[in-house]
């Protein structure tokens, strides 16, 4: 194929030098955002019990999340004008034509959704089962990663996703024997999960795998355009969404959420800031490593909450969260091996 040379001056403002976003992060970016990563993700669920108030979430769920996609977007708009500042000299943002935005509509969605859940799952298990519970999104990204990305998998790691199963249904278990004894106010403090709470972090998990796998493939199939630039795309398609679900809920509120800020408190503006940075380290995961990268900070995050538990809840640990724990880390080693 014969090479066709462009100039820098002809190159939509969208497309980066080299057609492509070819910055990696250095060794010691991608160590503090793996760090970092792993202490948001870990502390995640802590945050939002802390926010209980007499075993409620007190705030709109959608409100929170919008102003998470808020906080990013505005970063993003940030780097983005930096970055043609830099390039170009131009304040102009360079968005590409409306093809490039669509794909972006399904992960957004999907992260809509599932954003909205995690906090209503805090109401029915405590935090620590939360997240080694999760740690089956290791399962469902693996077979998608199957299925969408052709990557094959060893025996080794369907060993791993096997354990992590009996790792699942061990903490399930252990956790609804308890379901019933625990009192709504100190919930936190034992391991428990419900019923409800099952299905719901089932249906979070498949969610959860469904988006990272599909918006790995669009950020590596767009490699021409600005990692910036996709992350904008990425959260104005969930700003309107999430502003769309707070309406919604608005609209049908008896619990007196109707005020857009009613129920924040520190630790809910906490939540905001260190989820929007989540969100943008977990993007810039995807686009330069891959979901595996983003599987390995979900696994060790469970460590963090569940000594964070441990500390604030005085959480009381049973023989199957112990099993589980045990498990989860032994498939993480096996699904990682090389």
């Amino acid at each position: 194929m014969a090479a066709i040379s462009i100039s820098r001056e002809k190159l939509p403002l969208y497309f980066n030098e080299r057609h492509g976003d070819t910055r990696q992060p250095n060794s010691l970016q991608w160590a503090i955002m793996l760090v970092s990563g792993v202490l948001i993700y870990g502390s995640h669920s802590v945050l939002l019990n802390l926010c209980k108030v007499d075993g409620k979430i007190p705030f709109n769920s959608a409100s929170v999340v919008l102003m998470i996609e808020l906080t990013k977007l505005l970063f993003s708009l940030t780097m983005r004008r930096l970055e043609l500042g830099i390039r170009v000299g131009s304040g102009r943002l360079g968005l590409p034509s409306f093809k490039y935005w669509v794909p972006f509509s399904i992960p957004a969605l999907l992260y809509c959704i599932n954003n909205n859940i995690v906090v209503h799952i805090q109401l029915y298990m405590d935090p620590a089962s939360f997240q080694v519970l999760s740690n089956l999104k290791i399962a469902a990204t693996a077979v998608l990663y199957r299925m969408v990305m052709r990557r094959r998998l060893s025996w080794i790691q369907w060993l791993a996703l096997g354990l992590l199963t009996i790792a699942g249904i061990s903490n399930s278990y252990g956790g609804l024997m308890n379901a019933g004894t625990v009192d709504d106010y100190s919930s936190s403090s034992k391991v428990h999960v419900t019923m409800w709470g099952l299905v719901l972090v089932m249906t979070y998990c498949a969610i959860s795998g469904a988006s990272g796998v599909y918006t790995e493939f669009i950020l590596k199939r767009q490699p021409q355009l600005s990692l910036h630039v996709q992350n904008i795309l990425l959260y104005i398609f969930g700003a309107v969404l999430n502003l769309l679900v707070f309406l919604v809920s608005s609209w049908s509120s008896s619990d007196g959420t109707t005020d857009f800020f009613a129920g924040y408190t520190f630790v809910t503006w906490a939540i905001i800031l260190t989820q929007a940075g989540n969100g943008l380290i977990i993007s810039a995961v995807m686009k330069h490593a891959s979901n595996i990268t983003r599987l390995f900070i979900i696994s060790c995050a469970m460590l963090v909450t569940t000594v964070a538990s441990m500390v604030l809840f005085s959480l009381e640990l049973n023989l199957y969260f112990c099993l589980s724990f045990v498990l989860v880390i032994v498939a993480m080693v096996l699904y990682h091996r090389k």
